[in-house]
């Protein structure tokens, strides 16, 4: 299992009381950012690009005790920048271990072998390792020769020590599908426990703004990638989620599923927007004109939006708020293979499509070197 059952039984029991309570609105993960600071400056990122008095900032453990409280959310998320930096991670870590949370660690793994023994192992904690795919390519997107390798190293090391380790995968526009099913493959030999992917979203402080895939190349991007699926990939994430990234579902977002606080407060509406911020998690509930975000709102920003921290929370819902959703979740965990035939096309036109392009900016690279 890529999930234990005891965090499976704890989601699904908290789910069902908010549905028994008639709850519309709930919280599943509680997007926990410490601190905005980072030793990378990913591309596609616009978490870092603050004035250095506000990367400088960080939330105290108390702070992050009392959101996760007021939350209520049986997953803490915990993002940033890159948490390892926070000076106080492990005594952060500790006091949502004992309050039982489910803890996923979200970290780029260069520091993770300095940092490690601020943490033992535990079924509440693990790492999420960001690795945006095979070598070459995390490279190229967390602009750091190198860091690959770093990050497998370290990686391996948790998984050595016992610890539980997921990774993070963002595929933005350009992706080759054969080198990310490789990148499957080679996790999955490493022995980490499963992955979760989602495509990038275009923050609108982003240095790269080319890049960030629209709905329509999302969802042919993942039906390449995620069909004709080997029986050794584990997937870390709603198998519901996996079908609306192939284009199988269609869901409305719900971003109050995944609630965000960070140094400012209750980020309003979502993790990816920033339009204004809140005291309090009611207030956040309460305040937020809902309705003006999402695909159907008609909002520009939110129409190629289709990212796990709005979408996810949609999924986890349908499984639960049905007894189709539920039988739909259980058929696409058991029946995970999605053997179609015109995907192993698909894979190859788009493969084919990146390798020109590669030939492309070697070419220009290579012209203006002579020039």
């Amino acid at each position: 299992m890529s999930v234990p059952y005891s965090q499976m039984w704890t989601v699904a029991s908290y789910v069902v009381r908010q549905k028994i309570a008639g709850r519309k609105r709930y919280p599943l993960v509680l997007m926990l950012e410490p601190l905005f600071r980072c030793n990378l400056a990913c591309a596609g990122c616009g978490k870092i690009q603050y004035p250095a008095h506000i990367l400088k900032r960080e939330l105290t453990p108390e702070e992050c005790f009392k959101a996760v409280d007021e939350c209520g959310a049986p997953m803490v998320s915990i993002p940033g920048g890159e948490p390892l930096m926070h000076p106080e991670i492990g005594r952060i870590v500790e006091g949502l271990v004992a309050r039982k949370k489910y803890i996923y660690l979200c970290t780029n793994a260069l520091l993770l072998d300095e940092k490690m023994h601020l943490f033992r192992p535990s079924k509440y904690l693990t790492f999420s390792v960001h690795l945006d795919g095979q070598r070459e390519h995390h490279d190229l997107s967390v602009c750091r020769e190198g860091g690959y390798e770093i990050a497998f190293r370290n990686l391996r090391k948790a998984v050595e020590r016992g610890f539980r380790v997921t990774t993070n995968t963002t595929l933005f526009d350009g992706a080759d599908p054969k080198s990310v099913r490789a990148f499957f493959d080679e996790m999955m030999d490493l022995g980490v426990e499963g992955m979760m992917l989602s495509p990038g979203y275009s923050y609108d402080k982003a240095p790269d703004q080319q890049h960030f895939l629209g709905r329509a190349r999302t969802r042919k991007l993942f039906r390449a990638i995620l069909a004709n699926r080997k029986p050794s990939w584990r997937f870390n994430q709603s198998f519901l989620f996996l079908e609306f990234l192939m284009g199988k579902r269609h869901y409305a977002c719900t971003p109050w599923g995944m609630p965000t606080y960070n140094i400012f407060g209750w980020q309003k509406p979502c993790y990816l927007l920033q339009d204004g911020y809140t005291d309090s998690f009611r207030e956040l509930l309460d305040s937020t004109e809902w309705q003006n975000y999402g695909t159907e709102s008609g909002n520009p920003r939110c129409q190629n939006c289709m990212v796990h921290s709005g979408y996810e929370a949609s999924a986890v819902n349908e499984t639960f708020g049905s007894l189709r959703g539920f039988l739909d979740t259980v058929k696409a965990t058991l029946f995970d293979r999605y053997e179609d035939p015109g995907a192993f096309a698909l894979m190859e036109q788009i493969s084919s499509e990146h390798s020109q392009s590669l030939v492309q900016i070697e070419t220009k690279s290579l012209a203006g070197t002579r020039a």
